[in-house]
């Protein structure tokens, strides 16, 4: 660097050469070592909830959103729309036209409800899928929870160049300078606001990805989530494979654990790869009774040496002698008539000691927890082993298998009751994704045409090894696809009773194919005929009620078993979710109380999504609002407080508490006389949250 200033020194125009430091700074400011690509900010998000007025930016919907145009008037429906770029004008039907929030503006988003299911009435719990772009989602749900989330799986798009569903590989230009740069990108963003989601002391992330970006997705795994463990899984997901006529046929995928904190895995049962449920039992937990000259001589521990005596004729035991005094030879001590006697002794002579005093040692061999060596006759010595007190323990408790005993009494162990630990290369037939996930999801909807939806039982176990012990776990997918870890979840507490809560996030893209002949008969982004045929709307949120209630897209009880727990499809899931459109809102609307129905949604998730979720109307909102089904309370006007706590504080089940109000001190007088777990000030917590979009 420093010839390279020498040299700027000698340029005379003093314009140029302050244009040439600033720019060679910026240079060396960049990474040297690690990950480097090119940080694009493409990325904008239609509106179509904000009403088109003069001074907005807004996109034509039936043209790319992020070719932007700014409003400059409207008369008679009509909209003048200078483009951004190069500033000409056109006239453009206001009809045609949509708001557009570019990266990095601040947005203020609320949840607009668009279905539900309900076959657990009985039930709290309820799981969500949002739609919405996941960048924004995400927004959402650190405000509602930041640090709280226990698992997050993701499929994000594999970069392949293929244009199915916009998720699925849609992130690379022919602009980019680095091929993978778009779409590091992209990744970068939702990583990073994934980080804030995940309980630091415990939590896992999970990420699946293909070979043309693994390598890239490691790096930035490394970079995003330092101090953490991670591990790289192969997975075997098509055994036909994919045929490459220059190279191998594909059969695997890969999965990135990203363990935080004190997180780690919990063996279930599989190894993955042999499918061999238990460990067998090592080799050492037969330990050697004579123990080394480094435990001591004889003379140290002189009661731990004694003989022990076998039989001539056959080589089996026959019975133990006392520790003779020291000063006793060993070739003193009296034999047993037709017997041989076994001292510990070292191969160079060293008298040393065994592991047990003689009464334990005839314990052990009446229990057959002594193995003796091999004997052949004219043998006058034999080797021996015993089990050790852990192991002991282990067999009492049922942990260890005894498959019967050898010839002289010893116990012959079997598998233990412990899970085989599970390997890094995963190679199970119910992970195949064309029997278990495209014919699976086939069954469930007939019309479904996605591409390579992940197999149930794939996704089930991937997320098993982190939360089968978390029964109450909170879930996340920001890139839910077809909705299978949902469905996983669903069957995971099926399983085991457990309790566990899903959020799912996913677009509704409609796949090329589709965009094309919709576009062709006059329809856009938005039309109700557009609409239903996304992704969200036509295979996520359809997947999920129809696993829930056992029946097909057609209203036929599904047909089949789900493996491992001979539990019929048509028998559904004791499970209750609900379907959301994230929208946004004016933010002027929000701080002056008109648009409190609409931040519901929000607030009940924030609270806990617990029981369905609240759908009051603005004339129920006047001075508090309370539900106990919900856990929740909201004071609208502070001179109701006093009845306000007087019920909050005599209820046991009003956990969280949001409370309307400007002022700081009336806030945390307020807070401070509430015995609730949780209390949030609006609207400053939620504007607060959002405005400071503006600096990421």
């Amino acid at each position: 660097m420093a010839v390279i200033h020498e040299l700027l020194s000698r340029v005379e125009d003093v314009e140029l050469r302050s244009r040439l430091e600033d720019e060679i700074n910026k240079i060396s400011k960049q990474k040297k070592f690690g990950l480097v690509f090119e940080e694009h900010l493409p990325e904008c998000t239609p509106l179509y909830d904000i009403p088109v007025k003069k001074g907005s930016v807004v996109a034509k919907k039936s043209g790319a959103v992020s070719d932007m145009f700014e409003v400059l008037a409207i008369h008679d429906a009509v909209a003048l729309c200078a483009n951004r770029v190069d500033k000409q004008t056109e006239e453009i039907p206001v009809s045609e036209l949509v708001c557009v929030a570019q990266f990095g503006e601040p947005i203020y988003p609320y949840l607009k409800p668009i279905d539900s299911v309900c076959n657990a009435p009985d039930s709290n719990l309820w799981h969500t899928l949002i739609e919405a772009d996941n960048y924004h989602a995400l927004q959402l749900l650190e405000y509602l929870y930041a640090g709280r989330i226990d698992c997050i799986y993701i499929d994000p798009p594999y970069n392949t160049g293929a244009r199915d569903w916009k998720y699925n590989n849609d992130y690379v230009d022919g602009n980019d300078t680095y091929r993978h740069s778009k779409w590091l990108s992209m990744m970068e963003k939702r990583l990073s606001i994934a980080k804030r989601l995940l309980n630091p002391k415990d939590s896992v992330l999970i990420v699946t990805i293909d070979e043309k970006e693994y390598l890239h997705l490691g790096c930035l795994l490394e970079e995003i989530f330092s101090g953490a463990n991670i591990q790289m899984i192969s997975s075997v997901i098509s055994p036909r494979g994919a045929t490459n006529k220059s190279a191998f046929t594909r059969v695997d995928e890969y999965i990135f654990y990203v363990f935080i904190g004190n997180a780690s895995i919990v063996p279930f049962g599989p190894d993955m790869l042999m499918q061999t449920e238990y460990e067998p039992v090592e080799q050492n937990v037969w330990k050697q009774m004579i123990r080394g000259s480094e435990n001591g001589p004889r003379t140290k521990r002189p009661k731990l040496f004694y003989p022990i005596f076998f039989n001539l004729q056959d080589g089996q035991f026959n019975s133990v002698g006392m520790p003779p005094p020291l000063q006793v030879r060993r070739e003193d001590i009296p034999v047993p008539e037709g017997c041989f006697a076994v001292y510990p002794i070292r191969r160079d002579g060293l008298e040393v000691t065994w592991a047990l005093q003689p009464e334990t040692f005839l314990d052990k061999v009446n229990k057959g927890y002594i193995r003796f060596g091999k004997w052949k006759p004219g043998d006058t010595y034999r080797t021996m082993a015993h089990l050790q007190k852990g192991t002991m323990e282990r067999i009492e408790k049922g942990e260890i298998e005894i498959l019967g005993r050898d010839d002289e009494g010893t116990v012959i162990l079997g598998s233990t009751a412990k899970p085989k630990r599970p390997v890094t290369i995963w190679n199970m037939p119910t992970h195949d994704a064309g029997v278990n996930g495209k014919n699976l999801l086939t069954t469930i909807l007939p019309a479904c045409s996605f591409i390579y939806p992940k197999s149930l039982y794939a996704v089930k176990d991937t997320l098993n090894f982190i939360v089968k012990e978390k029964k109450d776990a909170l879930i996340v997918d920001f890139f839910a696809g077809s909705g299978t870890t949902l469905h996983a979840v669903n069957l995971l507490n099926a399983e085991d009773g457990g309790h566990r809560r899903c959020i799912m996030v996913t677009n509704n893209e409609v796949s090329a194919d589709e965009s094309k002949q919709l576009s062709n008969k006059g329809f856009k982004p938005g039309d109700d005929e557009w609409e239903k045929l996304g992704i969200a709307r036509f295979v996520t949120w359809p997947r999920t009620v129809c696993s829930i209630l056992g029946r097909d897209a057609n209203g036929n009880r599904l047909k089949g078993e789900y493996m491992g727990i001979e539990r019929p499809l048509a028998e559904g899931f004791s499970a209750n979710a609900t379907f959301f459109k994230l929208g946004f809102l004016d933010k002027t609307s929000i701080s002056l109380g008109r648009q409190l129905a609409e931040l519901f949604p929000v607030l009940w998730m924030k609270a806990g999504a617990i029981g369905p979720c609240p759908t009051p109307k603005m004339d129920d909102l006047k001075h508090y609002w309370l539900s106990e089904d919900n856990r929740m309370g909201i004071l609208i006007n502070t001179a109701y407080f006093s009845d306000f706590e007087q019920i909050v504080n005599a209820s046991n089940k009003i956990t969280t508490v949001f409370i309307i109000t400007d002022y700081e001190s009336e806030y945390q007088t307020m807070r401070n006389n509430l015995q609730t777990k949780e209390t949030y000030q609006l609207y400053r917590d939620y504007l607060d949250n959002f405005r400071i979009n503006q600096r990421r």
